[in-house]
This record gives structure tokens, sequence and C-alpha cells, in this order.
């Protein structure tokens, strides 16, 4: 037992239709599942969308009380449209941890990978199976809520500062680690 208070980290892997949430205790070096689940949205009307996904990421707040948020970074995709609405649905997120007073961990999805795949490039499934495994957990999660999972374990793992962790000592050549 590391004599530390346990810190408790919801993850979320924002989306617009869905949004997933994940939360976790680090006790020391051990990690504990708490909750994970989805915010679905209405189709439709985007500022009732934002609504839903700040509505339903208080209660998630409000009812298990994290002490650290960790989000996923947004990069452009091939259709900029998307992008920015995946944007405000991650905005949204951004203000719910702001609006109850809690600091904000950001983490591409290379970073999400590495640290519970070990694989930057990893797919959806093989992020599943180690959440699955790394929380013990019976069933897999979903794959919105297994992402926010990851997020969360990355985060307990690395902090923000997993990428000069990761990288120290090492080059880059053509975007990878020598």
């Amino acid at each position: 037992m590391s004599g530390r208070a346990p810190t408790r980290i919801l993850g979320i892997d924002p989306g617009l239709a869905v949004t997933g949430y994940g939360i976790l205790e680090r006790n020391g070096n051990a990690l504990h599942y708490v909750a994970s689940g989805r915010i679905r949205t209405p189709p439709g009307n985007l500022a009732l969308r934002l609504k839903a996904i700040l509505e339903g990421l208080n209660e998630v707040i409000a009812a298990h009380g994290p002490s650290q948020i960790a989000l996923e970074k947004v990069f452009v995709n091939v259709n900029p449209q998307s992008t920015l609405l995946l944007g405000q649905a991650r905005g949204t997120a951004i203000c719910a941890a702001v609006l109850h007073g809690l600091p904000v961990a950001e983490y591409t999805a290379l970073q999400v990978k590495q640290a519970v795949v070990g694989n930057g490039h990893a797919q959806k499934r093989q992020v599943q199976d180690m959440v699955r495994r790394l929380l013990a957990l019976r069933g897999d999660p979903s794959p919105d809520a297994a992402d926010a999972l990851a997020c969360a374990i990355c985060h307990a793992h690395g902090g923000q500062g997993l990428g000069r962790l990761a990288t120290a000592g090492f080059r880059m050549k053509r975007g990878r680690l020598v």
C-alpha cells in the first residue's frame, strides 16, 4: 500500500452520437474498475446533442466523484465537418470537467494505445481485450467505454509526462523511435 489516498480518474472518449466514459481508481500501482458506459445523444439538433453530453457527464461526475479527467485528443479526419462536430463534443466534455473544477489531461490515440496495448497502432478490438484484462473485467466493455477506460489507464500509468517518458533517450526517424 502506498500511503497515498486512491485517485479516481474519469476517462472520456468524446463523440457526438456516443460519448464513452470509464472510471477507475488508482491505488498505488493497482487499478480498480469503478464504472463505465455510454452517453447517447438524440439525432438532429446540435445544441440538444451537446446538452445531452454535458448533462450526462455532469451525472457521471456527480455520481462517482472523480478527481481527474483524461480525454482523448482529436486530430483532423478526412471529413472536416466530422472533425468540427467531434471537436464540439470534445469541448463539451472539457466544459463538464471545468464546471466541476477538475483538471483535464489530454492524450492522443497513439499515446493511449501505446500505454494500454504496447502498440500505438493497435486495433479497437485489441484495446477492448487489454482493457478487460488489465481491469479484470468479466466481459468486454463496449468499444466506446473501452476507449474511455483506456484513456483513464493511460493517465494512471503515465500522466502528463507520458510522452516525455516514452521517448526519453530515443530519437525519431521517419516517425518511429530508434
